[in-house]
C-alpha cells in the first residue's frame, strides 16, 4: 500500500528566491517521473526538482514570501504533509545590483523606465560617501535650483550633479570627513568591479539553463525555415515518371491477388479459429468484467444492508468506466444499473424529507445524493422543508394549547378563574431556571404563595398550578430552540461548502438569490414565533393587524378573572432566554429583529404590569391595618408602613432581572413614552400608601362594617367580632395615621426612592417630588383634622371659663389663685399629650405648640374684648396669663410667645411692691399645686431618652 509523502527536513529554512533546498523526508517518490508536484510557501517549484532519492529532493525557491509549507506531491503517493516550514524573503536589490532571479521592478519603475523611488532610497539607505544623511538639515531647493538651473542631485536623473549632491546633502560636513568618503568610493568601486565573476560562478546551472533554453528555442526556429533535402526531391521525380501517377501500384496489385488465395485456402481454419477466439474472448469478458455484471445484485444487497459507502463508490466505478461504452451488453447491465440508482435516489430523498432528523443524518443523506449525481439541489430542498416543518410545529403548538384552555378547567391567572376576592401579588422569582425544557402541557414552573396568604400551595390547590398559556410559552419557545439550531448549521455548511466537504474551505457556494431567500425564511420563522407570543400575552400589539391575520396567531379565551401579572416575570425569562440564545448563533441582526421587539414590549409590558399590580396591592393595604402601635426609636407606628415598603421592596427585587439589559439587548428605559409612563406609575404606586391611610384616617364605622368578612378574616379579625370594636376612636386613628405618614415620608420613602434610583428607574427625582407633595399634603390634612378635632373644645371652653360665676375684670375680689377654667385647659392638654405620647412621642411638640399658639391667640382676643380693669383684675389677668405662659414654655413659638405678650401689654401692669408680691406667691402657690400635673410638659425630654 503507497504511503504518502512526508517531508521532515529543509536546509537551509530561509532565504531569498533563487535559494537552493535540500528536502529530505520519507516515501518522496519512486523515481524523478513519479514526482508530480512541489511546492514552496504555495509557489510551484517542480521546474527546478531534482529527485536523488525516496529521501531527498532539491530544487530552488521561487518568489515565495512569508512562512510556509513544502509540499511534496507524487503518483504513488498523493498528496504529501509536511513538518517543517520554509520562510522566503525578498531582497531589495538596487538598480545596478545583479540578481539571479526575476526582479518585479513594477514598484520601484515608472513607464518610461526610470526609477520612482530609487533616488529617494539612494539618500535614505545607500549614501556614495557611507556616511548617514539623516538627521541633517537640508540645503534649501529654491537656492539649488538658483544655482544649478540646468542640473539635478538625483544620482539616477541624467543631469545628475555632484555639486547639487553635495550641496544638499553635505553642506555640513567636514573636508575630513569628505575625504575619508572618497575613499570607501573608492574602495566599493574596485569591489564592484570583481563582483560580475564571483556571481556568474555562484549562479552557474541558472545561467546554463537559460543558454538552453535559447539554443533550443533557436534551433526550432532554424529547422521551420529550413529547405528541402536532396531524397525528397528524387522521390518526387520518379513519382511524376511512374505509370498511374504512383511508383507502388503494381506492388498493391500483387500483394492482393495473393491475400485474395490465401483466405480461399484457409477459410474454413480461419472461421473456426475466429468462433473459437469469440468464445475464448467472450469468456475472459465475463472474467474479466465480473464486477459490472455483478453489480446489480451487489447494489440491491448493499442497499437492503445500509451500506450506502459502498454503493456510492461501486456506482462511481462503473460510471467512470462504462458510462461511455459502446458495447450494446455493457450498455444493457449499465441501464439496468442507472435505473437502481434512479430508485436508490429516490429512496435517498423522501428519507431526506421525513422530519424529525439529526444534522448529522441529514448531511450524510444529502452527500449521498449528491454524490449520485442528484439533479438539482437536496441541501436546498432540505433547508425549504425543514423551515416548513418547523413552521408547522410552532402552529400545531399554538392550536394544541389553545385547545387545551378552552377544554381544561382553568386554573388560577389563567382562562376562566373561579371567582375570587383580590389576591396580593407575592414578588419572589419564580421557581425553576433559565432555558430549562419543559415537556408540553406540563410545565416545570410552581406558583409561590401570594403576599399575605396562608395558605400552602397544596391547600390553595389550582392557585398554584401553572396557567395554560405560560405552558405555551415554554412549549414554543423549547420547539423552536430544539429545531431551529440545526435548521441554521445546515445552512451553514451549505453556504459555506463544508456540508459536501468537512475539510473544505469556505466558498460561495450559495448565490446572492439563495442567501437572501434563506434570510427570508429565517425572518418568517422569527416573525411566526415572534407573533405567537404577542398574541398569547401581548394581543393589543396585533391590532393593527387584519382580522383573519389575528385569527391565525390565535385567539385565546379571556376569562372574567383572567389575570396574568404573576407569571409576566416568568414569561420574560423564558423570551429572554430564546434571545440570548439566537444572538449566540451569530444570526444576522435583522433576522432576529421581531424576537428582540417582542423581548423589549414585553420588558416593558411586565414592569408596568406589575407596579399597577403593585399599586392594587398598597391600595388594599387598608383592609390589612390592625392599629396595633409598635413603639421603637422612631415612634409609634403599626406595620402598615413595614408592610408598605416590603411590597415595594419585592416588586423592585422582583423586576430587577426584567429592568436590568443584556449585551444583546437595548435599554428598557430608551424610548420617552416608556419613562414617562413608567415614572407616572411609580409616582402612583408610592402615592397610593397616601390613599390608602387617607381612607384608614377618615373611615367611618359604616364603611368598617361593608369590610368583607373574608378581609377581616385574613387582616387578623375574629369573624364574630363587629369591624367597630377594632377600630379605634377617630381622634387615635388621626394620631396612628399621622404618626405612620411622617414615619413613611421621613423614612421609608427616601429609602425607596434609592432604591429605585439604584436599579436605573427613570426620572426617578421627579418621582420623588410627586410623592412628597402627596405625603405633605396629607400630612396637613392629618394634622389639621386632629387639631380640629382637638382645639375647638379646647378654645371654645376658655371664655364661659373665664366669666364663670358673672365674673367681671373690672369689679372681682382680690385674686387667690389661678381659676379652674385654666386648670382644666392644662388638663385637656395633658390628655392631649397622653393621647399623642402614648402613640408616636415626636408629634408631641408638635401638636401642643399648635394648641398652644390657639390658646394663646384666645387668650389675645379675650384681653383685648375688655372694656376697663380693676387692680385686682389685673393681678389675676396677668396671674392666669403668666400660668398658662409658664406651664407650656416648651411648647412656645414666635407666633405664641408673640400672643403671649401682646395679652399681657393689655392688662395693666402692677405697680406696686405688695400686689408684686402677691402675684409671686399665687403663682409659686399655683406651680406647687399643679406640681404633679405639669411634670408631663417638663419631663418631655427625659420621656424620649426612656422610651
Amino acid at each position: 500500500m503507497p504511503k504518502e509523502p512526508k517531508v521532515t527536513g529543509l536546509s537551509p529554512n530561509e532565504g531569498p528566491p533563487g535559494t537552493k533546498v535540500t528536502i529530505r523526508g520519507e516515501n518522496l517518490g519512486t523515481g524523478a517521473t513519479d514526482l508530480t508536484g512541489l511546492t514552496i510557501c504555495g509557489v510551484n517549484c517542480l521546474l527546478t526538482a531534482e529527485w536523488v532519492s525516496p529521501s531527498k529532493i532539491t530544487c530552488k525557491t521561487g518568489l515565495c514570501k512569508g512562512k510556509g509549507e513544502v509540499i511534496v506531491t507524487t503518483r504513488s503517493g498523493g498528496l504529501g504533509t509536511c513538518t517543517v516550514t520554509f520562510r522566503g524573503y525578498v531582497m531589495q536589490t538596487g538598480p545596478l545590483e545583479e540578481s539571479a532571479v526575476w526582479i518585479d521592478e513594477s514598484t520601484t519603475t515608472d513607464k518610461r523606465g526610470r526609477s520612482k523611488s530609487s533616488s529617494a532610497l539612494f539618500r535614505k539607505n545607500e549614501d556614495p560617501l557611507g556616511m548617514s544623511m539623516e538627521g541633517k538639515g537640508k540645503f534649501p531647493i529654491d537656492q539649488l535650483e538658483e544655482m544649478f538651473p540646468e542640473g539635478s542631485g538625483d544620482p539616477s536623473n541624467e543631469k545628475f550633479l555632484s555639486e547639487w549632491f553635495l550641496i544638499e546633502n553635505h553642506h555640513h560636513t567636514s573636508f575630513d570627513d569628505l575625504k575619508t568618503g572618497l575613499s570607501y568610493l573608492k574602495r566599493k568601486s574596485s569591489q564592484r568591479s570583481e563582483g560580475p565573476l564571483a556571481f556568474m560562478k555562484g549562479n552557474l546551472t541558472s545561467i546554463m539553463d537559460c543558454q538552453d533554453a535559447l539554443a533550443a528555442q533557436q534551433g526550432q526556429w532554424m529547422k521551420a525555415t529550413s529547405a528541402q533535402d536532396p531524397m525528397h526531391q528524387d522521390l518526387l521525380k520518379d513519382e511524376s515518371t511512374s505509370e498511374g501517377g504512383s511508383i507502388t501500384e503494381k506492388l498493391e496489385t500483387l500483394l492482393n491477388n495473393a491475400n485474395d488465395k490465401a483466405n480461399a485456402m484457409y477459410q474454413d481454419v480461419l472461421g473456426r479459429k475466429d468462433k473459437a477466439d469469440a468464445t475464448r474472448n467472450a469468456l475472459n469478458v465475463l472474467q474479466r468484467f465480473r464486477f459490472l455484471f455483478s453489480l446489480p445484485g451487489s447494489i440491491e444487497r448493499n442497499i437492503q444492508n445500509g451500506d450506502y459507502d459502498i454503493v456510492i463508490n461501486d456506482y462511481a466505478k462503473a460510471k467512470s468506466l462504462f458510462a461511455d461504452t459502446e458495447v450494446q451488453v455493457f450498455k444493457r447491465v449499465y441501464l439496468e444499473v442507472e435505473k437502481q440508482i434512479e430508485t436508490f435516489r429516490g429512496q435517498l430523498t423522501e428519507k431526506l424529507m421525513q422530519l424529525p432528523s439529526s444534522l448529522d443524518e441529514q448531511s450524510k443523506l444529502i452527500r449521498y445524493l449528491m454524490d449520485l449525481g442528484e439533479p438539482g439541489d437536496p441541501a436546498w430542498d432540505c433547508l425549504v422543508n425543514q423551515q416548513k416543518w418547523l413552521l408547522q410545529l410552532l402552529f400545531s403548538c399554538k392550536e394544541e394549547h389553545i385547545k387545551q384552555a378552552q377544554t381544561i378547567p382553568s386554573v388560577a391567572g389563567s382562562e376562566g378563574d373561579t371567582p375570587s376576592s383580590h389576591t396580593p401579588l407575592k414578588y419572589r422569582p419564580s421557581v425553576g431556571t433559565p432555558g430549562s425544557v419543559f415537556t408540553p402541557g406540563h410545565s416545570s414552573v410552581k406558583r409561590m404563595p401570594s403576599f399575605g396568604s396562608t395558605q400552602s400551595p397544596d391547600q390553595a390547590g389550582w392557585k398554584f398550578k401553572t396557567p395554560q398559556r405560560v405552558q405555551f410559552v415554554d412549549d414554543l419557545t423549547d420547539v423552536l430552540l430544539e429545531n431551529f439550531p440545526d435548521l441554521w448549521k445546515l445552512w451553514e455548511g451549505y453556504s459555506t461548502g463544508s456540508l459536501l466537504n468537512e475539510a473544505a474551505e469556505k466558498t460561495d457556494v450559495a448565490n446572492q438569490e439563495k442567501e437572501s431567500k434563506f434570510k427570508k425564511m429565517v425572518e418568517e420563522v422569527m416573525s411566526v414565533y415572534s407573533k405567537l407570543l404577542r398574541a398569547a400575552f401581548l394581543p393589543e400589539t396585533l391590532s393593527s393587524l387584519p382580522k383573519e391575520q389575528r385569527a391565525k396567531y390565535g385567539v385565546w379565551p379571556e376569562g372574567k378573572y383572567d389575570n396574568m401579572a404573576h407569571w409576566l416575570p416568568q414569561f420574560v425569562r423564558t423570551i429572554r432566554s430564546c434571545n440570548s440564545t439566537l444572538s449566540g448563533m451569530n444570526l444576522p441582526d435583522e433576522t432576529t429583529h421581531d424576537v428582540r421587539d417582542v423581548a423589549q414590549d414585553t420588558r416593558v409590558h411586565c414592569v408596568t404590569t406589575l407596579l399597577q399590580q403593585a399599586t392594587e396591592d398598597v391600595k388594599a393595604l387598608n383592609d390589612r391595618e390592625t392599629w396595633t402601635v409598635e413603639r421603637d426609636d422612631r415612634g409609634g407606628i403599626t406595620a402598615l408602613p413595614l408592610l408598605f415598603e416590603n411590597i415595594i421592596t419585592e416588586l423592585i427585587q422582583h423586576l430587577k432581572e426584567v429592568v436590568q439589559s443584556r449585551a444583546e439587548e437595548s435599554e428598557i428605559f430608551r424610548r420617552a413614552d416608556t419613562r414617562m409612563k413608567v415614572s407616572k406609575l411609580c409616582e402612583d404606586m408610592l402615592s397610593a400608601f397616601a390613599d390608602t391611610m387617607d381612607q384608614l384616617a377618615f373611615r367611618t364605622e359604616s364603611q368598617a362594617e361593608a369590610i368583607p368578612t373574608s378581609q377581616q378574616s385574613s387582616s387578623g379579625h375574629n369573624e364574630l367580632t363587629s369591624p367597630s370594636e377594632h377600630i379605634p376612636p377617630m381622634e387615635r386613628r388621626l394620631v396612628t395615621v399621622l404618626s405612620n405618614c411622617s414615619h413613611t415620608r421621613e423614612k421609608v420613602l427616601p429609602k425607596l426612592i434609592d432604591l429605585l434610583e439604584k436599579n436605573g428607574y427613570p426620572e426617578v427625582q421627579k418621582v420623588q417630588k410627586g410623592c412628597q407633595s402627596c405625603f405633605s399634603a396629607l400630612d396637613e390634612k392629618l394634622f389639621d383634622a386632629y387639631l380640629e378635632q382637638k382645639a375647638d373644645p379646647l378654645v371654645g371652653a376658655l371664655e364661659p371659663g373665664v366669666y364663670a360665676g358673672y365674673f367681671m375684670w373690672n369689679d372681682c375680689l382680690p385674686p387667690r389663685g389661678v381659676r379652674n377654667y385654666v386648670k382644666e385647659a392644662l388638663m385637656n392638654l395633658i390628655a392631649v399629650h397622653a393621647e399623642v405620647f402614648s402613640i408616636s412621642p415626636l408629634l408631641v411638640e408638635r401638636v401642643l405648640s399648635r394648641l398652644l399658639q390657639a390658646l394663646a391667640e384666645e387668650m389675645l382676643r379675650l384681653m383685648e374684648c375688655v372694656t376697663g380693669w380693676s387692680a385686682d383684675g389685673a393681678i389675676q389677668a396677668r396671674l392666669e396669663l403668666c400660668a398658662l405662659q409658664d406651664a407650656l414654655a416648651l411648647y412656645k413659638t414666635p407666633e405664641s410667645s408673640k400672643s403671649f405678650h401682646d395679652a399681657l401689654q393689655m392688662v395693666p401692669p402692677v405697680k406696686s411692691a405688695a400686689d408684686r408680691k402677691n402675684l409671686e406667691e399665687l403663682m409659686n402657690k399655683f406651680k406647687s399645686n399643679m406640681q404633679l400635673q405639669l411634670t408631663c410638659f417638663r419631663s418631655d425630654s427625659l420621656k424620649r431618652t426612656l422610651v
